[in-house]
């Protein structure tokens, strides 16, 4: 039987009967768009975030999008991220009308490393988004003290750290703005697209709320150019249900990291990193080797499947060459990509099978030469 890297379908029968009821109560409520089950989710999960306004758009994308319009970002203005995450931050920027700079990541974590904010900053420089990749946060204090002194935004992008926390502070809770995905791979996800910006201004929280409906307030006439995005009825009301878990999620997440620990330790992976008064949700587990893309033929061979989060680093994609960036331009980000692999991970995967992805790993690795660079 193949082992993925994630599964659903194990969640949906342990949860099903509390699944279906959302369904029914939705169905039968006679609102299918921004009803209860939006509004009630929106005050529930911004609260779990410790910010006072959510705000529920059709995807993490979305969030990251409306977040950057409403921090005023216009053609020309630089915001400052990573390469090594997910397509969807770099294609919001520029969306939103900016361009995307680039720093490289810490060699352990794979986050912002944030020491290189300083020489990243520019006269268009507007905004940074540092990403909570793989389940922790960035170093927030220091993104922050860089953004003070020079008088510009910062936006979370918070899409794989639902319920992860940087010195006690929930991500989300230390910038201005933060986007979340509900996409169903998340620690949070729903069963189809979805996602949330949450903030403490109610300025923006309410020029969010008209951008995500046409630029409307509660009629049909625009006030301002709008997007079509709005989380819809019946994931509100899953999301919402599964929210009341989700410390359980978090838990066995944990759990099955120690697991992994303990039962890869020496055998010649590099093994993730959480600095102290980081906590990390493992949204994903993510080692790394050299010979990367022999183990993950090896795995597949053994009935394992393993993901690469990300094989391409989004400065040297096609898509986004236009922005001047050669390769070498960004060493950690690019060695990474070529060396790190996802491990399965979602709260009910089996220990037994958690066993068996440990054994093929025991049986692979140790005869494989590693030359990491760090």
């Amino acid at each position: 039987m193949t082992i993925h890297v994630w599964d659903y379908r194990q969640e949906y029968e342990a949860e099903r009967a509390d699944i279906l009821e959302a369904v029914e109560q939705v169905m039968r409520s006679g609102r299918l768009i921004l009803g209860d089950s939006v509004r009630a989710f929106e005050e529930e999960f911004s609260a779990y975030c410790g910010t006072r306004h959510g705000i529920g758009v059709n995807s993490g994308t979305d969030a990251l999008t409306l977040g950057l319009r409403v921090l005023g970002i216009q053609p020309g203005d630089e915001v400052i991220t990573t390469a090594n995450t997910a397509i969807p931050t770099v294609a919001a920027i520029v969306s939103a009308g900016g361009t995307p700079r680039f720093v490289d990541i810490e060699p352990d974590t794979y986050l912002m490393d944030a020491s290189q904010l300083e020489s990243a900053i520019t006269t268009r420089t507007r905004c940074i988004i540092p990403v909570h990749l793989f389940g922790q946060c960035v170093d927030m204090d220091a993104v922050n003290a860089v953004a003070s002194q020079h008088g510009i935004a910062v936006l979370e992008d918070c899409a794989q750290c639902t319920g992860a926390d940087y010195n006690g502070k929930p991500s989300g809770s230390m910038s201005r703005l933060a986007a979340f995905s509900f996409y169903p791979t998340k620690v949070l996800g729903a069963y189809g697209d979805g996602g949330m910006i949450v903030t403490s201004d109610e300025a923006l929280a309410k020029r969010l709320r008209r951008l995500r409906m046409y630029g409307t307030e509660g009629s049909y006439y625009s006030e301002e150019h709008g997007y079509n995005s709005r989380l819809d009825e019946l994931h509100a009301e899953i999301l919402r249900r599964k929210l009341r878990r989700i410390d359980a999620y978090i838990a066995r997440r944990r759990e099955l990291a120690r697991r992994y620990d303990d039962q890869l330790e020496g055998i010649g992976l590099k093994l993730p990193v959480a600095p102290s008064g980081r906590g990390h949700v493992y949204h994903l587990y993510v080692v790394r080797h050299a010979a990367r893309d022999e183990i993950v033929k090896e795995l597949a061979a053994r009935g394992v499947v393993a993901g690469i989060h990300y094989p391409w680093p989004i400065h040297l994609m096609r898509g986004y060459r236009h922005l001047g960036y050669a390769e070498g331009s960004l060493p950690q980000t690019e060695q990474a990509a070529r060396e790190i692999l996802s491990l399965p991970m979602y709260p009910l995967l089996a220990e037994s099978d958690q066993d068996r992805v440990c054994e093929a790993l025991r049986a692979v690795v140790p005869g494989l030469k590693n030359q990491l660079s760090i």
